[in-house]
């Protein structure tokens, strides 16, 4: 049974900008607010942002350095509000589609490919480095050569085999053309 668009919950609107907020100061410090400059809990709240009351502004005893909630993150400087990113972010985790995500959150699609590249990118700076160790085994692999189907292209951009010679082919024709007799 299929409901009607009128009986589906808008989750956009179940999300305000203070559980947010609270939620990004939850994950981002467990034990409490820490300054992004040294590094240090020295930190005392210092106001809310005047445009969006709920971002907790603070100061940094230690080094005098002024951040709020955002300062640092992905999420940081960027028009849409908190509540889209959070959501963006919980569809990206559920695998839907940046079209299904603009339809769910009534974006333009092109503005919900940027949302997902800038959360993809500063979950990737966030992410440890890992180094494979051992035996490391994969599925399928699929190497995208280039110039499908004519492997002569291939070749003279400098693919191995056939083509391993082709800066010294290259560089015996230009030797001809620069040698040739004037016809003055």
């Amino acid at each position: 049974m299929i409901m009607p668009a009128s009986d589906l919950v808008n989750l956009s609107g179940l999300l305000d900008d203070a559980k947010c907020f609270a939620l990004v100061r939850q994950l981002r410090w467990p034990d409490g607010a820490r300054c992004p400059g040294c590094g240090r809990d020295a930190v005392i709240r210092d106001g809310c942002d005047d445009t969006q009351p709920h971002r907790q502004r603070y100061r940094c005893k230690a080094c005098a350095g002024r951040f709020d909630d955002l300062t640092g993150t992905a999420l940081a400087g960027r028009h849409q509000p908190l509540r889209v990113w959070v959501l963006c972010l919980y569809f990206m985790g559920l695998n839907l589609s940046n079209r299904q995500i603009a339809l769910e959150l009534g974006l333009n699609p092109s503005d919900v490919q940027a949302t997902t590249e800038q959360l993809h990118q500063g979950l990737v700076a966030m992410a440890p480095d890992m180094a494979l160790a051992g035996e490391v085994e994969i599925d399928e692999v699929y190497v995208v050569a280039g110039h499908k189907g004519q492997p002569a292209a291939v070749a003279k951009r400098g693919g191995s085999g056939v083509g391993a010679g082709w800066k010294a082919r290259r560089d015996a024709a230009r030797r001809r053309r620069t040698n040739r007799p004037s016809s003055a």
